[in-house]
């Protein structure tokens, strides 16, 4: 595969500006690609950074509700074919990335071959030493067969051991995601919904080697940029290239990953609005419901509602709705539109 640049400059770093709380809110939405500006799924990736994955869909895949929610209805194969065809993205530790990113990305990989301060970076490191064998067996599987699901690729003591402390009985899938996030394996598409895996160096094309530091802070600079504004010792702060003009009144639900609301004290300080994620919550415990979705009018998140979407009978469901949900009806019908429920 062809070389990648790294399109990143090495600038000094930005200097934010001090800005109201309104002000605030309109860059946070409009940094976020909520406006309405939004043209297409790869544009849209490269300016947010990255896509967050998820297994649960209540509704829709979590990166797949992301896009839409700033797209509208949008061909879902769009992202599986820059993914796994024209590799425009790549997939890394549970999120999506322009292939720009991979010599950043790359950079964080080495960190990661270390044993390093965290404890599960500790793990990693541990069950890589204890189970050399196992590695050496799995990478010869994939340089020979690759690529291969987790489930063909075999465990030689998978009859005659006991559960690990730390790891359980998951020691393919753990190993495997140990391995990528050290930037020996990578996932190269999938089958059924799950991942295939192949070694590394046949998947991502050359990139230059960007120093750790350097990688950290053009990913910071990044993360700003696609956020907007940040909270600062009780002032927000805003990154210079965003606009704060005024928001179109436009309506739409978000993932419950979506970064507007990602951060949960981010977005009670910003919107007033407090949310949490209550899908691991007893149910006579919760407040709202099992996934829940933030409903963003304009530059205020106005209510939220919990929708269900049954594969089985293609119907859209909602299970509750709080706040104000004068235009719910709305974000409904293009959220059916998306997932293809025949029935309300």
């Amino acid at each position: 595969m062809e070389s990648t640049s790294w399109s990143f400059s090495l600038q000094a770093k930005t200097k934010p500006l001090k800005v109201s709380l309104e002000q605030a809110r309109r860059i946070a939405v409009r940094a976020q690609l909520l406006d309405g500006s939004a043209g297409e799924v790869l544009d849209t990736v490269r300016r947010l950074g990255f896509l967050q994955m998820d297994p649960i869909a209540a509704v829709a895949r979590p990166q797949h509700l992301v896009l839409w929610s700033r797209l509208g209805v949008f061909d879902v194969t769009e992202l599986d074919r820059l993914l796994w065809v024209e590799r425009k993205l790549f997939e890394w530790d549970a999120f999506i990335w322009p292939m720009e990113s991979l010599p950043l990305i790359r950079a964080l990989m080495r960190r990661n071959r270390r044993a390093g301060k965290f404890s599960y970076q500790r793990r990693g490191h541990d069950f890589l030493t204890e189970n050399a064998a196992f590695r050496r067996c799995v990478m010869r599987a994939l340089e020979r067969d690759g690529p291969l699901l987790g489930r063909e690729l075999e465990d030689p003591l998978q009859s005659n051991r006991r559960d690990h402390r730390w790891w359980g009985s998951r020691r393919v899938g753990l190993l495997l995601d140990i391995l990528q996030a050290r930037g020996h394996v990578a996932v190269v598409g999938r089958r059924g919904g799950h991942r295939l895996w192949d070694i590394a160096e046949r998947w991502y094309p050359e990139t230059e080697t960007v120093p750790l530091a350097e990688a950290e802070r053009a990913l910071e600079e990044q993360r700003f940029r696609a956020l907007g504004v940040r909270l600062v010792r009780g002032e927000w702060q805003a990154h210079p290239e965003v606009g704060d003009s005024v928001i179109p009144e436009r309506v739409t639900l978000l993932s419950p990953f979506d970064r507007l609301v990602h951060d949960r004290a981010r977005a009670e300080a910003l919107f007033n609005f407090r949310y949490r994620l209550e899908m691991y919550v007893p149910k006579e415990k919760r407040e709202y419901g099992y996934y829940v979705l933030p409903m963003l009018v304009g530059d205020c998140l106005v209510g939220r509602a919990e929708p269900r979407f049954d594969r089985k009978t293609g119907t859209l469901e909602l299970l509750g709705a709080w706040g104000d949900t004068e235009r719910l009806d709305e974000a409904l019908a293009d959220l059916r539109a998306f997932v293809g429920a025949s029935r309300a």
